[in-house]
Order: structure tokens, then C-alpha cells, then sequence
């Protein structure tokens, strides 16, 4: 039972999480009233993804140690107060950088990791599964969110009180889902004797592929994700089929991780560059999709769906590789590909439409780089000889699945 109320937990956190891929929501507020750039505006999404990843990397090896409860907390607290600051930034673009990239960023990180890493462990055996369902929630927190902001700016707030809200509720809601993440006991010992070390990581192709993967899709996802409204605009399909776009992409979002999760579970890594192919087509559906208020929000549906793979799939992969236990510790250094590739690539899509006014060159760019990740994980998987468990002790090597 104890490991239901773990799951549930995790799935709200992560749909308050979510909500930072509803960012498309705010950026023509943030643009017609203070002045942002779309490159800008872009900048504070790739940074808040990018840091988000870093923390990661910390926040993940804190919770192997002091456990999950805590460091979810200090997250929930930076969380809440990244969007409340914010609300007083008078709209200039440092502070939003600082106080929605950084700090949010960070908060999100600390909490993501330890909830999604907890599921897992209670979890060892539907690993695909679980992840998906676990991160569904965050894939379905752009929809929330979004109608709550179209709602909010209904009734007249600025999109800076928004942020209040958001932090004061949302802060909340997240907190006191931290406080019911636990380890399951039988975890806690196996999980002090499994060992990797960063070499041994680095060293494998299974890493690498799973690193060119989730920044080659992370890349096609996010030029679309952080722009969604825009596109919709400029495509002059109206501002109520361009928010309903951002849910579209969500419901993808949502449904795409327990999908690719699902596949993962039957077919194993192949899965990885077959969902580059489905991001891939589903960015160019979008290029096609102009002046159609049914094709935008089913080519929306689409890139979700592909998205929706770049965070199931690398966590199964990796607990399938080097264990449930070090999902943790390992994970978030393939995740640094991704808040790389968010940090670069909102930014440069945002960039290019400012240049040339048409968003047809960042969508070629974010399909064709989906389609060289396709190919370039596929050779690094055709080649890799899978890494060696870790070393464990007897009792450990019960919990620890072999490589698939």
C-alpha cells in the first residue's frame, strides 16, 4: 500500500512540475508588456531546463544519502520561491533569469529526481511502466497550468501576479507531496553497497547512446515547446487554438510516457532511436500543419507524444543497465545532455524567428536534428557491448536486474 501513496505523491508533484512547459503561455504577456525578446524569453526556458538538469546531478546523490524527503523539501522551498520573487522582478529580464531560470530551475531539479528515483525503487520490476506514469504527471502539468493562466489573464492579472500564485500554490502543493516520499527498507542496504564510478560510466557506449539521445530529442522537443503559442499566432489560427495547442502537446506529453514506457518494457532499447524517428516526422507535420486549426493541434499531439519518450526512456534504460539503485547517481548524468541541449536550443529557435520572422527554420532545424540523433544512436546501440552490473554484495545482487 505504502508504495501506491509514494506513487501518487509523485505523479501531483510532478504535475505542479510540469507546469514549466506551459511557458509558451506567458511569452506574449511577457513580450507585449515588458518588452522581452522572443530570444529572451527563450533564454529564461532553456536556462530554467538547464539548471533544473545540474541540480540533478547533486540533488541525486543527496538523496542516495540523506534520502528523498529532505532534499524534495529544500526543493519544494526554492520551488516556491523562484516564482514568488519573480512576481516582484517588475518584469526585468536579469531577475526573471535569476529568480525563474536558477532558482526555479534548481527547485525543480531537487524534487524531480528524488520523486521519480523513489517510484522506481519501489517499482524495480515494471521500470518502463512506472517511470512513464510517474513523469506522466509532469508531461500533464502543461495543460493545467496553462488553463489556469488563460483563466488568470481572463480575469485581468498581470502575468507576474501569476507567478505569486504560482509559487504560494503550487509551493505548497509540492511540499507536502515531498513529505510522503519514501524508500522502500529493503532498498536502503543493497543501495549503500552497489558501487559505479564515473569511469565506468563514461567509459560504456551505453551511455554515450543514451546521452546522444536524449539531447537530439530534447533539441527537436523543446524549439517546439518553448514557441508552441507563438507558432500558433503566426500561423493566424487565433489565440484560443493556440493555447489549446499547449494542452494538446501535454495530453501527447502525458500519454507518450507511459506509451514509450509500455514499449520499452516489451522491446528494450530498440524503442530509443525509433522515437527520434516519431519526434522527427512530428515536427515537420507541424511545418505543414499552417493555417489549420485541426492540423496544429494534432501535429501538437504529435511532438508530445515523440517528447514524451526523451525522459522515459533514459531512465528505464538506465535502470535496466546499471540498476534501480543507481538510477539516482547515474540518470542525472545523462540528464545534462538534456538541460544542454534545452539550454542551447529554446534560445536559438527563439533566435532564428527574430532573424527571419518565420518559425520554418527551427522546425527544420529541430526535425533534422531528431533525425541525425535517430542515426547516431542507433550505430552507438548496434555496437554496444552492454556495461557489467555493478559491483554488489550478495544480498544487493537480488535487487539489481541484469542488462536487457
Amino acid at each position: 500500500m505504502r508504495r501506491y501513496v509514494v506513487l501518487i505523491a509523485s505523479v501531483v508533484i510532478q504535475i505542479c512540475l510540469g507546469g514549466t512547459y506551459a511557458w509558451s503561455a506567458f511569452v506574449p504577456a511577457l513580450s507585449e508588456k515588458y518588452g522581452l525578446s522572443s530570444a529572451q524569453t527563450q533564454t529564461i526556458f532553456g536556462v530554467t531546463i538547464a539548471v533544473l538538469t545540474l541540480s540533478m546531478v547533486l540533488s541525486g546523490r543527496l538523496q542516495d544519502r540523506y534520502g528523498p524527503r529532505l532534499v524534495a523539501m529544500i526543493g519544494a522551498a526554492l520551488y516556491a520561491c523562484g516564482y514568488v520573487l519573480a512576481s516582484f522582478s517588475h518584469g526585468a529580464y536579469p531577475l526573471l533569469l535569476l529568480e525563474v531560470g536558477f532558482i526555479v530551475g534548481a527547485g525543480i531539479g531537487f524534487v524531480y529526481v528524488c520523486s521519480l528515483a523513489t517510484c522506481i525503487k519501489w517499482f524495480p520490476e515494471r521500470k518502463g511502466l512506472i517511470t512513464g506514469v510517474a513523469v506522466a504527471g509532469y508531461g500533464a502539468g502543461a495543460i493545467v497550468l496553462s488553463y489556469l493562466a488563460t483563466a488568470l489573464f481572463a480575469r485581468g492579472l498581470d502575468v507576474l501576479e501569476i507567478f505569486r500564485w504560482i509559487g504560494l500554490c503550487y509551493g505548497v502543493v509540492v511540499f507536502l507531496g515531498a513529505l510522503l516520499l519514501s524508500v522502500p527498507a529493503t532498498a536502503s542496504p543493497a543501495q549503500a553497497r552497489v558501487s559505479v564510478g564515473l569511469g565506468e560510466v563514461l567509459g560504456h557506449r551505453a551511455f554515450w547512446g543514451l546521452a546522444v539521445g536524449v539531447f537530439c530529442g530534447t533539441c527537436a522537443g523543446v524549439i517546439v515547446i518553448g514557441n508552441l503559442k507563438p507558432m500558433g499566432l503566426h500561423a493566424g489560427v487565433g489565440l484560443g487554438v493556440a493555447t489549446t495547442a499547449i494542452s494538446a502537446l501535454a495530453v501527447g506529453n502525458a500519454l507518450g510516457r507511459i506509451s514509450w514506457g509500455l514499449l520499452y518494457d516489451r522491446w528494450g532499447q530498440a524503442v530509443i532511436p525509433l522515437s527520434l524517428l516519431f519526434l522527427a516526422g512530428a515536427d515537420l507535420a507541424l511545418l505543414g500543419a499552417r493555417g489549420s486549426g485541426a492540423g496544429l493541434l494534432l501535429a501538437a499531439l504529435a511532438v508530445g507524444l515523440g517528447y514524451g519518450a526523451c525522459v522515459v526512456l533514459y531512465a528505464a534504460r538506465v535502470a535496466s543497465v546499471w540498476g534501480p539503485e543507481r538510477v539516482g547517481s547515474v540518470y542525472p548524468m545523462v540528464m545534462l545532455f538534456h538541460g544542454a541541449a534545452a539550454f542551447v536550443a529554446p534560445a536559438l529557435g527563439g533566435r532564428l524567428f527574430d532573424v527571419t520572422g518565420d518559425f520554418t527554420l527551427s522546425l527544420l532545424l529541430a526535425a533534422s536534428t531528431a533525425l541525425v540523433g535517430a542515426a547516431a544512436v542507433w550505430m552507438l546501440m548496434a555496437r554496444d557491448a552492454a556495461p557489467p552490473t555493478p559491483a554488489v554484495t550478495s544480498e544487493a545482487m537480488l535487487m539489481v536486474e541484469p542488462p536487457d
